[in-house]
């Protein structure tokens, strides 16, 4: 789901005025992963972004492909999930079963026969070998299965990194490559500043190691090594394994990986293949411990009812959920500190509103790493990251946004995560905030591009909170008062934000966040009258159909759609949490439409099931919650509560359950179920939660996380429920 171009059902009613720019692709990849690892693997082609598939690099409407045929020259190790606007993305370390000579080395054959399961992925290649591949946390482990051939081939391509794009090829600065014989090598190479180890162990006695360079082989010699590699420069070079097979047999290669030397990767292909020597079963344990992995982690949020097209993109979007950030514990290469080490947070622009508190609610744990990793990043580079990959240097994407790390933990401290240090991430959330586009906000109060008065406003606002909680009244009170700056970034003859720069959207996009302040905001632009009215405008009610953007768009095609200033779906970040801004003027019944036609029209069951880029699970934790009928407000511990899709749900949180449940609930149809009309929406009557009348539209995050029930009654007509108590806001609390 996701690997192909958006290929949905025409949307009726709402939905179908909605106009995408972006990408219409999801940008997913179907290989190995676990749950948060390390490693990843799948069949490389060079595409875009994630070394998988067909497409080239695209910026809006429909990708073109790059080859007419799903195709691979082998399989790589570190993919990207769902992002877009990337030229270069790892896929090191390349794998390629052969049984031609070694100048074929980078040929790429047809790719059949695929199956991809959590933890497992198998593909076929033109070649006639049938290709396996596991993962564990740091490990990958391959199984070929090879024709009758007398010199058959395993090579492992060191230097290969990046895509197949434009200025898309990672270059290696240094290497270096050792044959230990009986089967084992290991090889190091630094790329964008990182040293990535591996350590490789073949299982075929009697087949012959050799070191290659250039495509040419090194008889005899037993380690390679690079001190400085340019692009001008750079040969290919690795390892080979090379023997004769009888028809099915089969040959498994085990690599375990490391950003702290081979000996560290040894160790910890060791610790997940138990290595006392060969063991034929390492390729199911591997995968069996995986796919444990996966059902416990999964087995975290489950849902009763729904259709069984509905059922599969929920399982899907849990999936897609819980790939990313990667974590390595122990493994961080610029700091010498055991503990954890998050990368690929990739953004945190796609991620911060849905996919990190999904994260904090279903593996605590694992939030609180993700944090400390951070903030100690921070220690080291100066500033949170609003983008960190495994490179050297944070890649900050600072033209995204700002501050955004300090939602995150701000919702971590008021729920009491466990063992950091609050006043340390004190210290460097303040820090952050003068940092960059803060400078200016500090002195003026304003700052353009103008969302960014905004992040920065409301990073203020987050800080806020965790100073007040730890006693430090004054530094609170200041930061309160500076966090009142949001205000300058809207007009109040229009009710939006004022003209200036954006990224990836309009004034439009950007103008419905769920500020701190929301009912000043709302008091701002005229009131809840005029304050609809607007989001009824971007959401297009009563609009017609629109056409959405082909391949190439011409500018004119595009400059009239971006003059809709219409909702682009679940395909852009920005827009992500406006259905949920209704909330606030007391119109719970206008997101429970909007929220349903997005559930109904912009999710599919196949390939192209995914309106845009998945944004390392950001858009398939927005479908959780959705689908739950709850959407967190990160940054201030709440939640939003709207009419859940499926008719009994429950999120386990540690050794605690949290369960929505319905009454009245109908099972609604969607689009890939092959409806042509528009199925009706239903909308909340009532609520109880633990028993007790919920008169207001939301909960605490606290609510979820000690577990409990809330009770959702659901009827085919919108009601009084949610519009006299709001949520709340900081010029008018609870």
């Amino acid at each position: 789901m996701g690997t192909a171009a958006t290929d949905l059902p025409r949307p009726r009613g709402l939905a179908a005025a909605w106009w995408w720019p972006k990408p219409q692709v999801g940008n997913t990849h179907p290989g190995a992963t676990s749950p948060f690892g390390m490693v990843s693997a799948c069949a490389y082609s060079g595409a875009y972004p994630t070394g998988y598939g067909r497409y080239t690099k695209n910026t809006e409407g429909v990708p073109e492909e790059m080859f007419d045929r799903l195709q691979a020259s082998g399989f790589t190790h570190f993919q990207q999930s769902g992002t877009g606007a990337i030229r270069k993305y790892y896929n090191y370390i390349r794998v390629t079963p052969m049984v031609q000579q070694l100048d074929g080395l980078g040929e790429s054959w047809p790719l059949t026969d695929e199956v991809a399961e959590p933890g497992y992925y198998a593909a076929t290649l033109g070649t006639g070998v049938r290709c396996e591949i596991t993962v564990g946390e740091k490990v990958a482990v391959h199984r070929y299965t090879f024709p009758r051939h007398t010199n058959a081939r395993v090579v492992i391509d060191m230097s290969c990194g990046g895509l197949g794009i434009d200025l898309g090829r990672t270059v290696p600065l240094r290497a270096h490559a050792e044959s230990l014989g009986n089967g084992r090598c290991q090889g190091t190479v630094v790329m964008e500043g990182v040293p990535l180890s591996v350590y490789m162990d073949l299982d075929s006695p009697g087949w012959r190691q050799m070191l290659w360079y250039d495509r040419r082989l090194i008889d005899g010699g037993t380690r390679l090594d690079f001190d400085s590699i340019r692009p001008t420069t750079l040969r290919p070079f690795g390892m080979l394994y090379m023997g004769p097979t009888s028809a099915g047999q089969t040959v498994e290669i085990r690599l375990g990986f490391s950003l702290r030397g081979c000996e560290q990767a040894r160790r910890n292909l060791e610790a997940e293949c138990d290595q006392d020597g060969w063991d034929a079963q390492a390729f199911t344990a591997v995968r069996d411990a995986t796919r444990e992995r996966w059902r416990d982690h999964l087995g975290r949020v489950e849902v009763e009812g729904g259709t069984p097209a509905r059922r599969t993109v929920f399982a899907s979007a849990k999936y897609h959920s819980m790939i990313k950030p990667c974590f390595g514990d122990d493994e961080s290469p610029f700091w010498p500190n055991r503990g954890p080490f998050a990368f690929d947070v990739c953004t945190m622009w796609d991620i911060y509103k849905t996919q990190l508190p999904l994260l904090t609610a279903i593996a605590p744990a694992r939030a609180r790493d993700l944090l400390e990793s951070l903030i100690r990043v921070c220690e080291e580079e100066g500033n949170f990251p609003i983008g960190y990959r495994m490179a050297r240097g944070a890649d900050r994407f600072f033209r995204q946004a700002s501050a955004l790390a300090h939602t995150a933990i701000a919702d971590a401290h008021a729920l009491g995560l466990p063992d950091l240090d609050w006043s340390w991430a004190l210290v460097h959330m303040v820090d952050d905030l003068r940092r960059m586009y803060g400078e200016d906000f500090f002195e003026h109060g304003v700052v353009h591009p103008i969302s960014h008065t905004l992040d920065l406003a409301y990073g203020h606002y987050c800080t806020a909170q965790v100073a007040r909680a730890l006693n430090d009244v004054r530094l609170a009170e200041d930061l309160e008062r500076r966090s009142g700056a949001w205000r300058n970034a809207f007009d109040p003859d229009t009710g939006l934000l004022r003209d200036s720069e954006f990224y990836e959207g309009g004034k439009w996009n950007y103008s419905f966040r769920l500020l701190h302040d929301m009912a000043g905001r709302i008091a701002l632009g005229g009131g809840d009258d005029a304050f609809v009215a607007n989001l009824d405008r971007f959401f297009g009610f009563g609009a017609p159909p629109v056409t959405q953007p082909g391949k190439r768009p011409q500018p004119p095609e595009m400059a009239a759609g971006y003059a809709l200033n219409r909702f682009e779906g679940l395909n852009n970040e920005p827009d992500m949490e406006a259905p949920w801004a209704y909330h606030y003027s007391g119109r719970p019944d206008r997101t429970a439409e909007i929220v349903h036609a997005a559930l109904t029209w912009q999710f599919g069951t196949g390939p192209g099931g995914l309106p845009g880029n998945d944004d390392s699970g950001g858009l398939s934790a927005w479908y959780v919650w959705a689908s739950l009928g709850l959407f967190p407000v990160a940054g201030q511990n709440l939640f939003l509560v709207n009419a859940p899709a499926f008719e009994r749900a429950a999120i386990r949180v540690d050794d605690r359950e949290f369960v929505v449940e319905t009454s009245g609930h109908r099972a609604t149809p969607i689009g890939a179920d092959g409806i042509d009309e528009d199925p009706l929406p239903q909308y909340v009557q009532s609520v109880t939660l633990n028993g007790r009348p919920l008169e207001a539209t939301h909960i605490g995050a606290a609510d979820i996380h000690r577990g409990g029930r809330l009770h959702v009654v659901l009827g085919p007509e919108p009601s009084g429920w949610g519009h006299r108590i709001r949520p709340p806001s900081a010029s008018a609390p609870p």
